[in-house]
């Protein structure tokens, strides 16, 4: 695999986790709010965190649609499942939240299942350049 689909591999992960806890700080900025409160929408779209978390994961998304255009989804999910550490570490630092034992020890036991997947093919051999070529259509 190139250099390059490694730095979008970084995207979706780094992308990804940034986003989730951007968002996470703005929400928690705001309180709690329920669906019926149609006027907090302003607010919430108001708050630069939020703001700044739907940009992170439009990246993320651009970042996610680029690399399944050339590896496996059962190859690229996991492999972004390594954001959950780097999500720990912003948690607990940035975010002030307390991340137990139990938590590092199950976010160890996902990277571990990653490492098994990233050490197999990022693509699954075809006949045809597309899935969609392989199946007969009839109309």
């Amino acid at each position: 695999m190139s250099f390059k689909r490694y730095l979008i591999l970084l995207g979706v992960i780094v992308f990804g986790a940034l986003g989730d806890c951007f968002l996470s700080r703005g929400m928690k900025e705001l309180g709690s709010i329920s669906l019926g409160n149609w006027h907090m929408a302003f607010q919430i779209f108001g708050n630069p965190w939020v703001v700044s978390g739907v940009i992170c994961l439009l990246c993320y998304f651009a970042s996610y649609l680029t690399s399944l255009s050339w590896a496996d989804l059962t190859y690229v999910l996991p492999a972004s499942a390594v954001g959950y550490i780097l999500i720990a570490l912003i948690a607990k630092f940035f975010l002030h939240e307390q991340v137990s034992f139990v938590r590092w020890l199950g976010i160890l036991l996902i990277v571990a299942g990653v490492c098994f997947v990233a050490s197999g093919s990022h693509v699954t051999p075809r006949e045809s350049e597309t899935p969609a070529e392989a199946v007969e259509v009839r109309g």
